[in-house]
């Protein structure tokens, strides 16, 4: 959590972020919310090209929706914690089975924002599961994956390039699977550098 955020959370009440009702002073959901949550259930479909399984720990809706705005718009890096221990817990051993790498942000989103919600999804995924990090992937070009309808996310996926430290085992991380488009271009660039297995695990998965 940045300090603007961390002053905010300080001087009112802890509300839950997703419906803005009284929680846990160390918790971002109230119960009913994390509820919700739990019975959201987990995802392991079809997996985007080059990828061998890919894992999802929600369904792109209601409180994991809400998670993920707070994370990328509100800036509340403890919506991380929350979401990288969901991962850790309920991911299949297969899925979690080498070093981890974050998807990549576009440029200047990271700019805004001034920090990188898949690198604190894998930061946390670190340090409950004892995996490696490794940033070996970099983003090109200026234009955003989000807002862009599907067909041209497909047609004209983002440009990734690989630096040192390319896995022989490379775990994806991120925090939304929406096209796949993002995801398969990290794989190939991944398995062009020398990876052999390269698996995902992502918060939520829209269908």
């Amino acid at each position: 959590m940045d300090a603007a955020a961390s002053l905010a959370r300080a001087l009112t009440p802890p509300l839950c972020v997703a419906c803005a009702s009284s929680c846990g002073a160390r918790d971002v959901l109230c119960a009913a919310c994390a509820a919700g949550l739990n019975r959201s259930g987990t995802l392991l479909g079809s997996p985007p090209a080059g990828i061998e399984l890919a894992f999802s720990a929600a369904r792109h809706d209601a409180v994991a929706r809400e998670l993920i705005r707070a994370l990328k718009f509100g800036r509340i890096r403890a919506v991380a914690e929350l979401i990288a221990a969901r991962i850790a817990e309920l991911a299949p051993p297969v899925a979690l089975s080498g070093t981890l790498v974050p998807v990549p942000p576009a440029p200047l989103r990271l700019r805004w924002r001034g920090f990188d919600p898949a690198i604190e999804i894998a930061l946390g995924l670190s340090l409950r599961t004892g995996l490696p990090v490794s940033e070996c992937l970099r983003r090109r070009g200026l234009r955003r994956q989000v807002g862009r309808a599907r067909s041209e996310r497909l047609a004209r996926p983002p440009r990734v390039e690989a630096g040192p430290g390319v896995p022989a085992r490379a775990v994806l991380v991120d925090d939304v699977l929406t096209t796949g488009a993002t995801l398969a271009s990290c794989a190939a660039v991944l398995r062009r550098a020398g990876a052999g297995s390269v698996t995902a695990v992502t918060f939520a998965r829209r269908l």
